[in-house]
């Protein structure tokens, strides 16, 4: 579809705050966050340069005016106290999630067969198995250490591959790939004979850690080619990770834009949440309490209470932003016939009225209104009724807070792949969206 008419052609587009620079710091921010961890520290790392400050969930918080965040695992939530904002203060949310599917070590990583080492991984979330075929392999994750202490890790060259079947041995492969999830996707990683340990001494060495300090972890494997600008005229990017690290890299730099305002009548916030790709019920996930014990107690710093906490969620409204799918040239019948988002369109308006999105007609004007003041095209996306739809963290916080909220997203090709594909203008264009609607 082309960009929504009902912007498009009533404003002419404003200088942009965010332009194809913000498209470059996307790439470097996928490449440099292999794993939800590694995003939150990156997003905090940007969010500090613009004056906020980490806040401990076990500390007693004030009211201070002024931009804090805080991290638990692979979720962050951050928000910016204008000077005098009262308790009742409502807030502006971008919501968005910090996971995407991949392939997780188990907790007993080294096996193998037949002369090969490899590493026993577990499918998370909603995987395009055959995209992690072939296909270079590092690791990264979170190392917990016997002191209670967490280190991330990232080893970011080619260690893990998992090869697929020969053509010779599999002769109808190209009529119907079938891969069983646990016979087939563990990747090898050398030759000779597994012991018990070996991953995790590798990863110590690393890290530069005695292995035996090691006590935990979470791992996940990476494709290690980095995203790149794509195409004869490089209008596409390609990369991992885009659903949903694009959205958290455009909610942190749009917040941190608007912390420079003086004159906000609300709080805006984003709440980067992890375990999406698996139903979010985690507590770093969207239907745990994360982020409403962090708005009651902002409410509480500033000197509130029941009643103002009630009347601030009623002013409230959420953006979750998260990837949603362009019309693909090959498979166009799959999608609704009247709505076929492109990239470079602009950020799509998601709607099921099935509440698999949480938009509705009131959040369509907030969304459309944010678009204009950016002066950025949008576009409508809903599903063909024969295919099922998907969910976000949409429906979850406006159920779990009783919060308006709004689905949007861009619209890219190859969702859950190892590679996405987006548009290179798109990115900046939700980035200016999201800003308009947290500095309105």
């Amino acid at each position: 579809m082309s960009p929504s008419t009902e912007s498009s052609e009533r404003d002419a587009p404003s200088p942009s705050r965010f332009d194809r620079r913000h498209t470059d710091g996307l790439i470097e921010f996928l490449a440099g966050s292999p794993t939800p961890y590694h995003a939150v520290a990156g997003a905090a790392q940007l969010l500090e340069k613009a004056g906020f400050r980490q806040v401990s969930e076990t500390d007693s918080w004030d009211g201070s005016s002024g931009g804090k965040y805080v991290l638990r695992g692979g979720a962050l939530v951050a928000w910016y106290v204008p000077e005098g904002a009262a308790p009742a203060t409502p807030y502006r949310i971008v919501g968005a999630h910090t996971d995407s599917p991949n392939l997780r070590v188990k907790p007993l990583p080294d096996t193998g067969a037949n002369g090969w080492r490899q590493i026993a991984v577990e499918v998370y979330g909603g995987t395009l198995l055959n995209t992690w075929l072939d296909r270079d392999l590092g690791i990264a994750g979170r190392l917990s250490l016997r002191d209670g202490s967490t280190r991330l890790v990232n080893v970011d060259r080619p260690l893990l591959r998992v090869p697929q079947l020969a053509i010779h041995l599999d002769r109808q492969v190209n009529d119907g790939l079938k891969l069983d999830r646990q016979r087939h996707m563990t990747p090898v990683w050398g030759l000779g004979t597994p012991h018990e340990g070996d991953l995790i001494r590798f990863l110590a060495e690393e890290s530069d850690l005695p292995a035996e300090e090691i006590t935990g972890w979470d791992l996940m494997a990476h494709s290690v080619e980095p995203p790149a600008y794509l195409g004869r005229d490089r209008e596409l990017v390609a990369g991992p990770r885009m659903d949903n690290l694009l959205s958290v890299y455009a909610g942190a730099a749009a917040l941190a834009a608007v912390a420079e305002r003086g004159d906000l009548s609300h709080v805006p916030v984003l709440a980067a949440f992890d375990h999406e790709e698996n139903g979010s019920q985690s507590d770093t996930g969207a239907d745990g309490p994360l982020l409403g014990n962090v708005l009651e107690r902002s409410v509480f710093a500033r000197g509130g209470g029941y009643e103002d906490r009630a009347r601030a969620y009623a002013g409230t409204i959420c953006l979750s932003s998260d990837t949603g799918h362009a019309v693909h040239p090959n498979y166009a019948e799959r999608h609704e016939p009247g709505h076929h988002p492109m990239p470079n369109g602009g950020p799509i308006l998601k709607v099921n009225v099935n509440q698999r999105y949480a938009t509705d007609g009131a959040g369509r004007a907030v969304f459309a209104a944010a678009c204009e003041r950016a002066g950025v095209p949008w576009q409508n996306f809903v599903s063909n009724n024969a295919m099922p739809c998907g969910t976000t963290i949409g429906p979850i916080t406006a159920a779990r807070h009783g919060i308006s909220t709004v689905d949007i997203g861009v619209a890219i090709l190859s969702m859950h792949s190892a590679r996405e594909l987006c548009g290179a203008d798109d990115p900046y264009l939700l980035a200016n969206c999201l800003t308009a609607f947290l500095e309105d």
